[in-house]
């Protein structure tokens, strides 16, 4: 094989980390500011604090910066700004990966960047002119941060050999995790020290010039890559030979009533249900029960993509690993790590329920469910490629629209759940989580195939007329 340092797939990989970075970064920014975008008097109704866990955080008072606008949206309000994001986000899922296998996925990464990063510029301006111009920014936002994924995918389909494809995916969606554990605590200095408005500006900004290194570094397939070597071009075309279709038709239909598919969506809606429930409800949990103050809550609310975002390196480098050295099966390799990372989180967030106050052990819980998870980057979250590589980027729209559900009704469902913030209200929440995660591990390791399908390889129409 052709080393990997300094090789064209490896520098895909790293920029690709950098582009998945700012996306997560550029997504979850509005929760921490969101905070101080709002009148103190008008987010919750007082009294909604539990008193079952002492106070225990010796709040430090610096002054903080305080210059930033004052809105007064209630709750309610602030649920719509927070879930407006994903109703852009899941119609461009399906169009993106179609639009991938057309035009190929380097401009329809970078424009879905380059857009998400414009309008991230205009929250502050948004924001200024009233809720609905706020909620349409970050509406278009997710609009386009949809394509992203599944442009990713269809250009991995013509770039990753196949056992290098955990390696190498797992280095690029990486990037997501590492980009929520940085701009958690990150913007909350940054609301701190300056103001709300610079979290915008600032993440933006970066945005806007990873886009000027992506268009000038990276191609859409080998063949027009500028500085590739010939030993690498050759190395990744030939391990793809019997691989990739030619015809240039989408067999929906065979797509649709595939199986192994439908175990992808099973498998991807129920994990995102736990991530997007724990993402967006982790810091009102660690505030509301476990008493932190703010500061704390920002790095430890980020603790847990942190393990994650380790997690997934490792299993990705372990999973293919498995596959070239210890000759396990490819579909064996994606539903053992599918299990992992589905049943050890439900485990560990019903245990997170049941402790009481022990705040060690909470935050510790809920760090180790979450770390599991990133197994699952080389379970379900590739398998798209290995049954389908040519329409990669069309599976992972089809799994990702499904997927983007639990990220607006979850949170939703959640907060109705916990309107008088006991212990057992969130218990219920951590129950619910588990079972929908219980359900998809077992539907995945029943009906997962690791074989690229018939109909996604060349021959295929001539067989069947």
């Amino acid at each position: 094989s052709v080393p990997a340092c300094c090789s064209a797939r490896y520098s895909l990989a790293l920029l690709a980390f950098f582009g998945f970075f700012l996306l997560y970064a550029l997504r979850v920014n509005l929760s921490v500011a969101l905070v101080d975008m709002v009148e103190p008097n008008t987010s919750l109704a007082k009294n909604t604090t539990s008193n079952v866990c002492p106070e225990h955080s010796s709040t430090i008072n610096v002054p903080r910066n305080t210059t930033g606008e004052k809105y007064s949206w209630d709750a309610d309000t602030q649920g719509w700004i927070l879930g407006s994001f994903f109703y852009g986000y899941i119609i461009t899922q399906i169009p993106g990966g179609y639009l991938a296998s057309k035009i190929g996925g380097k401009l329809l990464l970078g424009f879905g960047v380059l857009g998400t990063s414009v309008f991230t510029l205009l929250t502050p301006l948004a924001a200024n002119l009233g809720v609905g111009y706020l909620i349409a920014v970050r509406a278009l936002e997710g609009l386009g941060e949809g394509v992203t994924f599944p442009a990713m995918h269809s250009m991995w389909s013509s770039w990753a050999p196949p056992l290098e494809r955990s390696k190498l995916l797992s280095i690029s969606y990486a990037g997501a995790q590492l980009g929520t554990v940085v701009s958690l605590p990150l913007s909350g200095l940054i609301c701190y020290y300056m103001n709300w408005a610079y979290v915008f500006y600032i993440f933006g900004t970066l945005g806007v010039l990873w886009f000027f290194f992506w268009m000038w570094l990276v191609s859409d397939t080998p063949e027009t890559h500028r500085s590739i070597s010939r030993a690498e071009r050759e190395y990744i075309l030939s391990s793809l030979k019997d691989q990739l279709s030619t015809q240039k038709s989408v067999p929906w239909r065979p797509i649709l009533e595939s199986l192994p598919l439908w175990a992808i969506v099973v498998a991807h809606f129920s994990y995102n249900w736990t991530f997007y429930t724990l993402l967006t409800l982790l810091p009102t949990y660690m505030k509301e029960i476990l008493r932190f103050d703010a500061q704390e809550n920002g790095f430890l609310s980020a603790l847990p993509y942190f393990g994650c975002w380790l997690c997934i390196i490792l299993s990705g480098q372990i999973a293919d690993y498995l596959r070239e050295k210890q000759n396990l099966s490819t579909v064996c390799v994606r539903k053992s790590f599918t299990l992992i990372g589905m049943i050890g989180p439900a485990v560990f967030l019903v245990a997170a329920g049941f402790i009481g106050c022990n705040y060690a052990l909470a935050v510790a819980f809920v760090t180790i469910s979450t770390t599991l998870g990133g197994f699952c980057t080389s379970g379900y979250s590739i398998n798209h490629l290995d049954i389908a590589p040519s329409y990669a980027g069309i599976l992972l729209g089809i799994t990702n629209s499904f997927a983007t559900i639990p990220g607006m009704v979850g949170p939703v469902i959640a907060k109705n759940l916990t309107h008088n913030n006991t212990v057992g209200e969130w218990q219920t929440v951590f129950y619910i989580a588990a079972s929908i995660n219980l359900f998809g591990a077992i539907f995945f390791a029943l009906f997962a195939s690791g074989e690229v399908q018939d109909w996604a390889v060349s021959g295929y129409h001539l067989h069947r007329n």
